[in-house]
């Protein structure tokens, strides 16, 4: 929910129409905390920024359905929406061909996705794997490791976004130094973001 925030602001400053949209997997409660935390930093960045939501079902084959991503972009983008956010899987390779089509943008989903369709990949929330796995390991070595349930945000490098050369060009310079403001927010605790739709009526950013 912390990088799918930063996200969410960035496609918001970027936005030329005010509308931005989030196309989610199976609808489920892990991928509701993309949509949250979308839907808050989108909220923060600019309250009057229309999200249009939508899921690609309720299984699991929900994350590997291009078509129906690609049908559910092309429907978002009609409505208004200039930037798309895919939390989706395989299923986000539909999105990304429909903002090819639309001439539109689209926000990749744990690793940098900017190679499935150049020039209109805004940026991906990135999982620090690499992070988890070694700080596990860190610990283990240590001693200190103690099992259970652990969660890095974006203070433990656990989640990101790419800002590097292959985008830079699409990010102006004010709005990554206002997302890198929200960064340091929510590092500094002062910025708690939601982790579930039921959160987003009580956030007033």
């Amino acid at each position: 929910n912390e990088g799918s925030f930063l996200v969410g602001a960035l496609a918001a400053l970027v936005s030329k129409s005010h509308s931005v949209g989030f196309i989610g997997g199976m609808d489920s409660p892990l991928i509701q905390k993309f949509e949250a935390g979308f839907r808050a930093g989108v909220r923060t960045a600019d309250p009057q920024c229309v999200v249009l939501v939508n899921y690609a079902g309720v299984t699991g084959e929900a994350f590997k359905n291009p078509t129906k991503g690609k049908e559910l972009a092309l429907a978002q983008f009609a409505k208004g929406a200039d930037v798309i956010f895919h939390a989706s899987g395989s299923t986000g390779l539909g999105v990304f061909e429909a903002a090819k089509e639309k001439n539109c943008l689209a926000i990749g989903v744990d690793s940098d996705q900017s190679g499935e369709m150049p020039g209109h990949i805004l940026t991906s929330m990135v999982k620090g794997v690499s992070t988890a796995v070694f700080t596990v390991v860190q610990q283990a070595k240590a001693g200190t490791f103690v099992g259970g349930h652990h969660e890095l945000g974006v203070k433990e490098k656990g989640v990101d976004y790419v800002y590097d050369d292959e985008n830079r060009a699409l990010i102006p310079d004010a709005v990554h130094a206002k997302v890198e403001t929200y960064r340091a927010m929510i590092i500094g605790g002062s910025l708690i973001v939601p982790a579930a739709r039921a959160e987003l009526d009580g956030f007033h950013p």
